[in-house]
């Protein structure tokens, strides 16, 4: 039966503002935690290993992204399905989306891990990684990869129980492993000397921890979400639902993904010290951007349950206040980055040049905080709806197309790396017009 466990919150009813926040603050406790994943690594790696290790570790992170962000955003379209069949009190819809998504996700770990361990090097010589950096990238990535399959089945996981008002549980079990992450970090750099791969066997390690006590819980669950394993199939309509929603934003991240990849190719250009300085600014900015993707990923959920219980009036007034939030959030905290960058970036690493790197960038960048939450909090509303392809044609044109052709431009008649921190709040102000105008002007939600 549809019973709410203590750890759930009911999306369809009560006071709008109240349910979102106590969905979204365990969501962005989450998020914090799973950034700590990466800042953990950086910041021991680069206290400990120097500016060319962590060269290294940034350097790498843009490619994960690119082949994992396919997947998540398949995921995410699996939480619309079970979201809009929980909330209509489907049973029988819920367990056949539960069921069709794990199995996908097994298999898709699989294809994940090949590509991954393969494609490692020829990714990163495509990019202009320096030589200096290429062995322990690669070595870095290849071990990361060898263990994906535990952050994906975790992440769809996690995102099952927030389709159904559950965001607790997920970050309970992200909360043990981030601990267990930056403990095994510490002894495997610091006291093993393990180098770069002893922060990519902790990362992996902490993440499997993760995926057993989630999956633990939904097989010993007595809910209708409940995962049985010899139930695992693929249903063919939900799985249809599931990639219909899902893989244009998978889609839209991949690509997005790759236009940043070669953003991070243009910073490889300015060398080593840049590549470190950069690299640490977008471990301070994944912390940022988290209060506005956490509303956005509330929203979605909010959206899609209303819009089962066919409760529209609701999904209008949760849109409004999810918005607000998000770029309110964001701009305060865009505020402190801005006044206490060096600081911040001196947590990665004490060298001059890089400090001067990745204070300038943030300096650049966080004004236009506001416009990357409201691009991200319109995006999870129209997904939570149905509506996927809008966003994905969007953030495609703009922080795709247009982002790299600006730079590809720019850098021609002007070789300096402000041309590539000014590329992100350029494309953010037209995504964020674009999208705002969608939702005020054409019907989104479907009719009663």
């Amino acid at each position: 039966m549809l019973s709410d466990s203590k750890n759930q919150v009911s999306l369809t009813e009560g006071p709008i503002w109240k349910q979102i926040i106590l969905f979204t603050i365990p969501l962005l406790l989450g998020n914090v935690f799973q950034q700590m994943y990466n800042a953990a690594d950086s910041i021991i790696v680069g206290n400990f290993l120097g500016s060319s290790a962590l060269a290294a570790v940034g350097s790498s992170s843009s490619v994960i992204n690119l082949l994992v962000s396919a997947f998540m955003g398949i995921s995410v379209g699996a939480g619309v399905v079970i979201s809009k069949y929980y909330g209509a009190k489907d049973e029988d819809g819920v367990e056949r989306a539960v069921h069709t998504m794990v199995t996908f996700g097994i298999i898709g770990s699989i294809v994940l891990t090949i590509l991954g361990i393969v494609l490692s090097p020829y990714i990163l010589v495509w990019m202009g990684t320096p030589d200096s950096v290429m062995q322990n990238s690669v070595l870095y990535f290849r071990i990361f990869f060898a263990g994906i399959a535990s952050t994906v089945m975790y992440n769809i996981g996690s995102g099952i129980f927030r389709a159904v008002g559950d965001s607790k549980r997920p970050l309970y079990y992200l909360i043990i492993s981030t601990i267990i992450n930056v403990i095994l970090d510490l002894i495997f750099i610091a006291i093993f000397h393990w180098g770069i791969a002893g922060a990519a066997i902790a990362t992996v390690i902490a993440q499997t921890v993760s995926c057993i006590l989630t999956f633990y819980n939904l097989i010993s669950e007595t809910s209708v979400y409940q995962l049985k394993l010899k139930k695992l199939r693929i249903h063919k309509f939900e799985l249809k639902q599931i990639i219909g929603i899902g893989l244009p934003g998978g889609l839209q991240n991949s690509i997005v993904s790759l236009s940043n990849v070669i953003v991070q190719s243009n910073i490889n250009s300015f060398g080593e010290l840049a590549i470190a300085g950069c690299g640490a600014y977008w471990k301070i900015d994944g912390f940022a951007l988290l209060p506005a993707s956490s509303f956005a990923l509330a929203v979605t959920t909010f959206v899609s349950q209303n819009i089962g219980a066919k409760k529209h009036e609701r999904v209008k007034k949760g849109t409004i206040f999810s918005l607000f939030a998000g770029m309110v959030t964001a701009e305060l905290i865009g505020v402190v980055i801005f006044i206490f960058a060096p600081y911040l970036i001196a947590l990665f690493n004490r060298d001059p040049e890089v400090i001067a790197y990745g204070s300038e960038m943030a300096r650049n960048i966080v004004p236009a905080y506001f416009l990357v939450a409201l691009s991200h909090g319109i995006a999870g509303v129209l997904r939570g709806a149905g509506k996927s392809v809008v966003p994905m044609i969007t953030m495609i044109c703009f922080w795709c197309i247009l982002r790299v052709i600006y730079m590809t431009v720019a850098l021609r008649y002007v070789n300096d790396i402000r041309i590539v921190y000014w590329a992100y709040p350029i494309t953010w102000t037209c995504s964020a017009i674009v999208l705002l105008i969608y939702l005020r002007k054409v019907k989104w939600m479907p009719s009663l």
